[in-house]
């Protein structure tokens, strides 16, 4: 079995993330091609409701390609013409994601796992109001994407034969989540980050919807692309990608190192059998910098920061103010292959400023050059957001000389 260093392992990571080189900063901000090449490597972005500073599925790109239209990934996930089909959807992947729209068959067999829903609240619904599923599909089948609360007031309307609603209006939420989850609706645009759904069918494309993939074929394809956006990972890793179970990622890992797709290798200090992935490269230096956003893929892996970085790592959106430790929205800040510092950032659109609300070194390295590094990324980050000044706070042991760099 080949043997690598922890730091060879780490830079292999980086590469497949394409983490490990500066990207290029330009006055007109990266290509929508930039961008799709993004999307494809990484094979989802996560959603996530937290918008202190930026929704999580737009940072990622930001974090790999710096400022670039956002519009180019709002088009990708919910518009869908002629002249510019969808090219993402929505679903469970790891947590509520986009994905490819063609990776849609990938997860039939997770839609069947949550036929009643992920949680099995809509059962105990459904006991009570037996035809809210079908009331639910009616509307979306005459009024085209709706939003639970617009699913809710048609349904509040009298109609010939009804008698009114026997259902609490937190009801519909439940049961069109439960048909998000089954698969048989999906969400067809956003706004105000409010979910509209629509039939699937008038969702995912006819020919991919048609698409019948078992399961054991779809989680090797999962865990093939898990490795593919890793480069490098234990078995635990490839399993989190996707949220998959130990047993599904053990037998496809047993076919791809069958096949060629995995190489299993040591890695000294890792602790844990580890795969490398066939188109991995392991790049002779890390050189690139970034903020990594909470829910980056790069990240969004705690053991496996951990492991990699030596960093230990928690958000802490859910601990109460005064026993936070960094903050409520805490950006790691990647430079030259080690997470050296930690940024707790906030976007105030009514003072059109960014706010760096603390800023700490990680370990005890030189504060100044990580300033250094870290400005441009501040500034090119408030221009993204159209945010007109970055403004430095005082908790942390790196403000000062971020202060002094600004």
């Amino acid at each position: 079995m080949r043997e690598m260093s922890a730091a060879m392992a780490k830079r292999t990571a980086l590469a497949a993330q394409g983490l490990a080189s500066p990207h290029r900063v330009t006055e007109r901000g990266a290509s929508s091609r930039a961008v799709h090449t993004v999307i494809e490597r990484n094979r989802l972005l996560q959603i996530d409701s937290v918008s202190v500073l930026v929704r999580a599925h737009y940072a990622p790109l930001f974090s790999r390609v710096g400022k670039y239209d956002r519009s180019v990934l709002d088009a990708a996930a919910w518009t869908d013409t002629a002249r510019r089909p969808r090219r993402l959807v929505e679903y469970w992947a790891h947590e509520a994601a986009l994905v490819p729209v063609e990776d849609w068959p990938l997860f039939r067999w997770r839609t069947e796992l949550y036929a009643h829903g992920r949680w099995g609240g809509a059962h105990t619904v459904l006991e009570r109001n037996p035809s809210l599923s079908q009331d639910i599909l009616d509307v979306l089948r005459d009024a085209g994407p709706s939003s639970a609360g617009d699913i809710e007031r048609v349904l509040d309307s009298p109609r010939p034969g009804r008698r009114g609603p026997w259902w609490d209006r937190s009801d519909v939420k439940v049961v069109v989540e439960q048909l998000f989850a089954a698969g048989v609706v999906s969400v067809a645009t956003r706004s105000g980050f409010v979910r509209r759904y629509d039939l699937v069918e008038r969702v995912v494309p006819e020919h991919v919807a048609a698409q019948v993939v078992s399961e054991p074929d779809a989680v090797r394809q999962l865990v093939a692309q898990s490795a593919s956006a890793l480069g490098i990972g234990t078995e635990p890793d490839l399993r989190d990608y996707y949220r998959l179970s130990q047993k599904q990622t053990k037998a496809a890992i047993v076919d791809l190192v069958e096949d060629g797709t995995l190489e299993p290798v040591a890695v000294r200090g890792w602790g844990a059998a580890a795969y490398l992935h066939a188109g991995a490269r392991t790049p002779r230096a890390a050189t690139g910098s970034a903020l990594l956003c909470p829910f980056d893929p790069m990240i969004f892996c705690r053991p496996r920061v951990e492991r990699i970085f030596d960093f230990h790592y928690r958000i802490e959106i859910y601990t109460p103010l005064h026993k936070r430790v960094h903050g409520y929205y805490v950006f790691p800040f990647l430079m030259d292959g080690d997470l050296v510092a930690r940024v707790d950032l906030k976007g105030d659109r009514a003072a059109s400023q960014l706010q760096v609300l603390g800023a700490f070194v990680e370990g005890d390295r030189d504060p100044g050059p990580i300033a250094d590094r870290l400005v441009p990324h501040l500034r090119e980050m408030a221009e993204w957001l159209e945010l007109e000044s970055v403004v430095v706070g005082e908790r942390g042991d790196l403000v000062g000389a971020l202060s002094r760099a600004l």
